[in-house]
């Protein structure tokens, strides 16, 4: 959202390559992000205050180009990571987003009477699986007001966990207090399985094959291949050969089933494409390897003959599928 004081809603590439993607006619979903992260923000804005009253001109710049477009706008990002913890359990988050809230359910009654396509989440909650530090009275507020408000349809949430069945702590916490509303899933994945993995040696079949030092780490080979994209093979054998990735291949259909077999699940999507934000060459054994989730290794892996970016082997035909439900 800060993003807005300095260009015009329609000119922020976010905005423009969804819009873009609705006039192809795909579904779209929208999330409108409030970083106060405690280490480069003050606190979140409390309601009537000139620090709220910007957020909200803001929000006024947005709602314009893509209510009645994007079929779904998510009120929020990460709001308990991008929110000071002393925040989270005063009420004060939940006032911010609740005052964010409010103001698009009017904006949306009083532009589109007649009903509109747009329907409103709220999200996204983050580290269920970790409740001692992350589910709180903030948490149960949300909750109580996802399922309390009829413009509401429901939560997203974003179970980024380190085992297989993580999500289902997710599940836990949402579906009893959910009422008859449904969920999002805008974000999953095992990344935090493959950072538990990123100082394994790397497979010995691998190491033999490319001559690569047996005492080499896989955090190692993941940035010799930022810096220097490898044939495709090369990847695929990277990972074929590393149990923890190959035994989890089909987490996204496995997952995916999960999710729809709760019969509230109203939308989930997945990364695409390993973009600059999670291939930079500077990799360590301590990053965070988003660019294992994503279909497409397109930093990783040297382009196919046609120029298009190589998919990675685990993902795509699960994502295929998953799209005839």
């Amino acid at each position: 959202m800060p993003d807005l004081d300095d260009e015009a809603a329609a000119d922020n590439r976010a905005v423009r390559a969804l819009l873009e993607a609705v006039d192809r006619k795909y579904g779209a979903v929208l999330s409108l992000k409030f970083p106060y992260f405690p280490d480069k923000h003050d606190r979140i804005p409390r309601p009537g205050t000139e620090e709220m009253k910007k957020d909200l001109e803001r929000v006024d710049k947005v709602l314009p180009e893509v209510m009645g477009e994007v079929d779904v706008l998510v009120i929020g990002n990460e709001p308990f990571i991008e929110c000071p913890k002393v925040d989270w359990t005063n009420g004060a988050i939940n006032d911010f987003y609740e005052t964010v809230a409010a103001h698009v359910i009017d904006y949306r009654a009083k532009n589109f009477p007649h009903g509109c396509k747009t329907v409103l989440h709220m999200g996204a909650l983050n580290h269920l699986d970790e409740p001692d530090e992350w589910v709180n009275s903030g948490t149960d507020r949300w909750m109580t007001y996802v399922r309390d408000t009829p413009e509401i349809e429901g939560t997203d949430i974003h179970p980024h966990v380190d085992r297989p069945d993580g999500a289902q702590a997710y599940l836990d916490y949402v579906l009893p207090r959910l009422g008859d509303k449904k969920f999002l899933v805008t974000e999953f994945s095992l990344v935090h399985l493959w950072k538990d993995h990123l100082s394994d040696k790397i497979p010995a079949a691998y190491a033999e094959k490319y001559g690569v030092a047996a005492g080499a780490e896989i955090w190692q080979v993941i940035r010799n291949a930022l810096n220097k994209p490898f044939p495709k093979q090369r990847w695929y054998d990277l990972l074929r050969e590393s149990p923890w990735f190959e035994g989890n291949k089909h987490y996204l259909s496995e997952q995916m089933a999960k999710f729809r077999a709760t019969g509230k699940l109203a939308v989930a999507t997945y990364g695409i494409g390993q973009d600059a934000a999670m291939s930079g060459g500077d990799f360590t054994a301590k990053s965070i390897p988003w660019l294992l989730n994503s279909i497409y290794a397109s930093a990783t892996v040297r382009p196919e003959p046609n120029g298009e970016a190589a998919p990675n082997y685990a993902w795509l035909q699960d994502f295929q599928r998953a799209q005839k439900g």
